[in-house]
């Protein structure tokens, strides 16, 4: 892979980064047969950006082949709430009721964060309103291209007249943590222990 390269999503793209998702699901690790329905990750955590936000979307390319990472955001963290709310959520409860998965599945646990998804906490959505998802597989890691991705995302939001981003890792993702650290974000604080926001102004 020596063309390997940041670009904007397109369309097209969609197959690939769903894998990415998947493969980077367990806490930074592939969550490949964890799960009944594979794509209830991307379902919450990309495909929402892709099609309401897909001109904040970039990855990780080698030419024309399928990209192997990417970041995807939101300007507006509590705007972007409502339209799920309003053009992906209901859909989504349709297709997957609350009932559609065995009690204690992983599969239940996402599809319950569909039925009842997480809502940024107003303190952090008034300093650090806007936020993101990254995502690379092993053989993009280390090779600066998450910074590459986040500084051009950062770039798109400051520019737009954002005043700072917020993200979410778990604690056990321990490369995930010192990566944001290597970029300047601070922490938040964490929630129940197994997941850590941290933030970045701009």
């Amino acid at each position: 892979m020596t063309s390997l390269g940041v670009r904007p999503y397109a369309p097209g793209d969609d197959a690939a980064l769903m894998a990415v998702c998947l493969r980077t699901g367990a806490d930074g690790r592939d969550a490949t047969g964890l799960l009944g329905e594979p794509d209830l990750l991307s379902h919450l955590w990309l495909l929402p950006y892709l099609t309401l936000v897909p001109e904040l979307a970039s990855v990780v390319a080698d030419g024309g082949a399928p990209p192997i990472g990417y970041v995807v955001g939101a300007l507006d963290s509590r705007a972007f709430e409502e339209l799920c709310e309003r053009k992906v959520w209901p859909a989504l409860r349709e297709r997957y009721p609350l009932d559609a998965f065995p009690d204690g599945s992983l599969d239940s646990l996402l599809v319950h964060l569909i039925h009842h998804p997480p809502v940024a906490a107003a303190d952090l959505v008034a300093e650090f309103p806007s936020h993101l998802h990254i995502d690379l597989l092993p053989e993009a890691q280390g090779r600066g291209f998450g910074r590459r991705l986040i500084d051009r995302l950062l770039g798109q939001l400051a520019g737009a007249g954002s005043t700072g981003v917020h993200l979410g890792t778990s604690t056990r993702n321990a490369g995930a943590v010192a990566f944001y650290r290597r970029l300047g974000f601070d922490e938040w604080g964490t929630q129940g222990g197994a997941t850590v926001t941290f933030v970045r102004r701009l």
